[in-house]
């Protein structure tokens, strides 16, 4: 197909959405949504009376809805036939009595606009139930592949891409309202503190959820692939349906739905040893959106903050504006408003500037600037309407006895840091209290070492982390554990502290 005509057929296509944007909008929506509620009682040609008997109370008659129908017809919403049979005289024979029904990109086009209607933003969330029903399915597809049954292996895996495309979709909605909510400027403080805790509770359980899952998931995949994962797409494509894909089109087709399923929980590592294609370092999907759920928390913290700060300082945005109408209000003169505008806006007058075109094509002096090439000019020319000259470099300003004294408490908080260290080194973690110095170590140490701490297969493995000359290392233990400090008791867990010096 050529460029052309793939010009034309998108602009085909998009004149179906036309109703949408016309003057008649509401009324063209409620004639459609009269065929969309015949069809759904299995009438599927209608001609405007009896449009007008299914729209609700007296909207739209019988006279009116006759050109909409036509222009949906020239929209390619609706298709147009001519029925005979509706005439009772002569003269309604020759006035052509016609029907209409949805075409069928008409028909995608009305429900494409429907659920943008019918979305509510609010009501986004992360899908956290689908990972377990991933997991289970996993598990059967694995049984149905090894005993050869190529109608379950088919809807397993039809299943498996419905949930996990569902899973994808819900997430990129939720992080792209989270986002709006966490960018926008207009924060209702109450709204927000009503629901935070409930918003925060839902990411962390999530991402606790996907850290758990995400091991089990990529042991399930492989549990199918050593079933043999070419036999699995060959069943899958002999028994998909799809009457205008040829069998190696529905295979290839199965096969890179698998790829991208076994991409969302399988690390490199175990697609390199199976032989997948790879990056290096590329991290899981299953990761990114565990590192998309942890930001998005950071970012609700920081939007909490701020709503708190705001109700405690008592100004907002809403408050800023009304001060500034207020201003304009009590303007004495409209020069003065024009002012008052300038200087809380920053807009003014545009400048005129004359300057020599750079290359050697000769712009003509009449010609808009809208339609001239563009034109690089400095910042100081922009600003101040002036051309830029050197000027007398500035003074370096000096504040040695500053540098001095930020100096020595560096050199001091450090000494203490590695006094503290080296008492921490100097005796067991469990047979003391820890001082304030000492605590604020470990808690260094234990944030480094946790942070490096990696899942592999369903297990933690030991970590450690160094820092003012000590190293501590964190392993799991045989049974519950607590340090003491000045601050109060450190509950561990099952997770053993050890520090050494290097």
């Amino acid at each position: 197909m050529t460029a052309s005509a793939d010009s034309f057929l998108v602009d085909d296509r998009m004149r179906l959405f036309s109703f949408a944007t016309a003057e008649k909008r509401s009324d063209y929506l409620r004639v459609l949504r009269a065929f969309e509620q015949a069809r759904t009682g299995y009438v599927v040609l209608l001609h405007a009376g009896e449009v007008a008997d299914l729209l609700p109370g007296d909207h739209l008659t019988r006279i009116e809805i006759a050109p909409l129908l036509e222009q949906l017809h020239s929209w390619g919403v609706l298709e147009r036939s001519y029925d005979g049979t509706r005439a009772a005289t002569l003269a309604e024979y020759r006035n052509r009595h016609y029907v209409y029904q949805f075409a069928q990109v008409g028909y995608q086009a009305y429900r494409a606009v429907e659920d943008v209607l019918a979305a509510r933003p609010e009501d986004a969330s992360l899908s956290r139930l689908v990972l377990p029903e991933l997991l289970a399915d996993l598990d059967e597809l694995a049984t149905a592949n090894a005993t050869g049954n190529s109608d379950l292996v088919y809807r397993k895996l039809n299943r498996l891409d419905s949930a996990l495309t569902d899973m994808a979709t819900r997430a990129a909605h939720f992080y792209l309202s989270l986002g709006d909510l966490v960018r926008t400027t207009e924060v209702t403080p109450e709204s927000f503190l009503a629901h935070k805790d409930a918003l925060l509770s839902h990411m962390r359980e999530f991402s606790l959820d996907l850290a758990r899952f995400a091991p089990k998931l990529a042991d399930a995949i492989g549990r199918v692939e050593s079933t043999g994962i070419e036999a699995l797409l060959d069943r899958a494509a002999r028994s998909d349906e799809r009457v205008f894909l040829t069998p190696d089109e529905r295979r290839d087709d199965w096969k890179s739905r698998w790829t991208g399923l076994v991409h969302w929980f399988v690390s490199a590592s175990q697609r390199t040893a199976s032989g997948l294609p790879t990056a290096e370092g590329e991290l899981t999907e299953a990761d990114r959106l565990r590192e998309g759920t942890m930001s998005a928390i950071a970012a609700v913290l920081s939007l909490l903050r701020r709503v708190t700060e705001t109700r405690k300082g008592g100004v907002s945005r809403e408050s800023q504006l009304r001060h500034l109408a207020g201003w304009f209000a009590a303007a004495p003169t409209e020069d003065a408003a024009h002012a008052l505008f300038g200087a809380a806006f920053g807009l003014g007058r545009p400048r005129h500037l004359s300057m020599v075109h750079p290359d050697d094509d000769i712009i003509p002096a009449n010609r808009s600037w809208w339609d001239a090439p563009p034109v690089e000019i400095s910042r100081t020319l922009a600003e101040t309407g002036r051309p830029p000259a050197a000027g007398a470099p500035a003074r370096v300003q000096r504040n040695d006895a500053g540098v001095r004294r930020l100096r020595e408490r560096q050199l001091d908080d450090q000494r203490r840091r590695a006094n503290a260290a080296a008492s921490l080194a100097a005796a067991d973690l469990y047979d003391r209290v820890l001082t304030d110095e000492e605590t604020e170590v470990l808690l260094r140490l234990l944030t480094a070492a946790m942070s490096a701490r990696v899942p592999t297969v369903g297990r933690i493995t030991d970590s450690s982390a160094a820092d003012s000359g000590v190293k501590l290392i964190v392993s799991n233990g045989a049974g519950y554990s607590a340090v003491r400090t000045a601050r109060g008791v450190l509950h561990l867990g099952d997770q053993r502290l050890r520090v050494e010096a290097l």
